[in-house]
């Protein structure tokens, strides 16, 4: 069977992580969604919070998910790595991992540091933050530059997949946080708080087309943007209605979201990044 893929070129072969475009970014938004709701499958309706009788109480339900994910994301990130070409299913099927593992570590450093309140999600989306911005500096400083098109060696490709793991799990955090913070004694709910999030990645767009703002530092800001917008439209499908959700079943959402991932790769092109792209 014929790839639906077009053939890279030979300095596009160097790189495996796709091009950024508009299809990426849905796609994106797509797999950070996914993350947050099969996450809660998991953590909550089948190990936690929300299962009547738990096998596992007292958050051990959300340290045994993480564990799990957390081996499937770096079974993922070594295939990744071995690869000598960018595969799309690879890539994102590794991004699926990372978001979902990072929506079990969250969930379990949030509960730990304050049983999920909002000052916890707060003092987590600051420890997370540090940890991204940290990743980036360190990249930044052993190889010179943290731009996707650099990601073409194995050194280049654990800095990338670190840093995109401390993001996602950030973006729990920080949409948790944001979802729950109140104004004027109501909290923002979990759509406010998504609007908030995708009319910052309207700035990052806006600064991206009419500034010279540096590229490689709008992708990141854009990346890191796209996750707590998909944890807070994720909460908004599978939270119970009382909380401001729509109460969809977890595992309907989470196959629903697969299948639109799925759509997009046949959709949009999935061409690999060029080599020294500055993104």
């Amino acid at each position: 069977m014929a790839s639906p893929y077009p053939p890279p070129s030979f300095s596009e072969a160097l790189s495996k992580v796709p091009a950024v475009t508009l299809g990426f970014w849905i796609i994106k938004i797509f797999a950070t969604t996914l993350g947050e709701t099969a996450g809660d499958a998991v953590t909550m309706t089948w190990l936690g919070e929300t299962t009547p009788h738990p096998v596992f109480p007292n958050h051990w339900g959300y340290v045994i998910a993480t564990v799990a994910f957390a081996a499937v994301l770096v079974g993922l990130i070594m295939a990744q790595i071995k690869a000598s070409r960018f595969h799309p299913m690879l890539y994102w099927a590794t991004i699926i991992a990372s978001t979902t593992a990072g929506t079990a570590l969250a969930d379990f450093s949030t509960r730990f540091l304050g049983e999920g309140t909002v000052a916890s999600y707060l003092l987590g989306t600051v420890i997370l933050l540090a940890c991204v911005l940290g990743s980036l500096a360190v990249w930044r400083k052993v190889l010179g530059t943290v731009s996707v098109g650099s990601v073409h060696e194995p050194k280049a490709e654990l800095f990338y997949w670190v840093t995109i793991t401390f993001s996602q799990t950030l973006g729990t955090a920080l949409g948790d946080w944001l979802a729950d913070t109140d104004v004027g004694g109501t909290p923002l709910g979990f759509v406010n708080a998504a609007v908030v999030f995708a009319a910052g990645l309207a700035v990052v767009a806006l600064l991206y087309y009419r500034t010279k703002v540096s590229r490689t530092g709008l992708f990141w800001a854009a990346f890191i943007l796209t996750r707590p917008l998909g944890a807070a439209v994720g909460d908004f499908l599978d939270k119970p209605i009382a909380k401001g959700g729509l109460a969809i079943s977890r595992p309907l959402a989470s196959i629903v979201l697969l299948i639109l991932i799925a759509a997009g790769m046949l959709v949009f092109p999935q061409r690999s990044a060029k080599a020294g792209a500055g993104h």
